[in-house]
């Protein structure tokens, strides 16, 4: 194992590739999802082998998305599946390398899904409207957050979609654990200072937020 798996931090960013890892681990971000898309195996494996390289330095938390079978070879910690991908996924072998399981959900039917498989984290999205991608989710709002916090009472709960520094607050505010990040810092003129912002928010919020 690359470092103990605990939960998510409070800010969690997405990433594409382990050079984006390589430039924000040095920040002092203490959670990374490298979220690999339609890479080959070989190259795969080498981002994950190279993220978990970079998290050493600093203790940061790798989380791969996706590749579970990469990610148990190359000795991860977590892994976050889709519902697509985790249909097709070996739950038993990922659990029995010791692996921790995070899983999306968008609807009710997902999230019971989560819990059958007693995912060790559950992602709740998009909060907002996002320009990421096309989603045929409508925005969950923060309401939809509380009713998910009641539902998977201690597991982590992590919200993801459109959620800036002035927008987190009010989502940890209604019950979210931590706050998936991608388009506010990737689109940003400087991504290092906006991950900046965001460990400035984390710090002050911190010492107030759920264990």
């Amino acid at each position: 194992m690359s470092i103990s798996a605990s939960a998510p931090d409070l800010f969690y960013p997405i990433v594409p590739n382990a050079s984006w890892v390589a430039r924000l681990v040095p920040l002092g971000v203490r959670t990374l999802q490298l979220r690999l898309k339609d890479a080959p195996i070989d190259e795969v494996r080498r981002q994950i082998t190279e993220s978990l390289d970079a998290a050493r330095t600093t203790g940061c938390q790798i989380i791969v998305n996706d590749y579970w079978r990469e990610a148990i070879d190359a000795g991860a910690d977590y892994i976050h599946l889709g519902q697509e991908d985790l249909a097709a996924a070996d739950i038993e072998a990922i659990k029995a390398a010791g692996l921790k399981l995070g899983v999306s959900t968008h609807s009710e039917e997902e999230l019971r899904i989560a819990l059958a498989v007693d995912a060790d984290y559950v992602a709740l999205g998009p909060i907002y409207e996002t320009k990421l991608k096309a989603m045929k989710w409508s925005p969950q709002g923060l309401g939809r957050i509380g009713t998910w916090r009641q539902r998977i009472r201690e597991k982590p709960l992590i919200a993801i979609g459109g959620i800036t520094p002035e927008r987190a607050d009010d989502v940890v505010a209604a019950g979210a654990d931590s706050v998936a990040v991608i388009t506010d810092f990737m689109t940003a003129q400087n991504p290092e200072a906006r991950v900046e912002t965001w460990l400035a928010w984390a710090a002050r919020r911190r010492p107030a937020a759920k264990n």
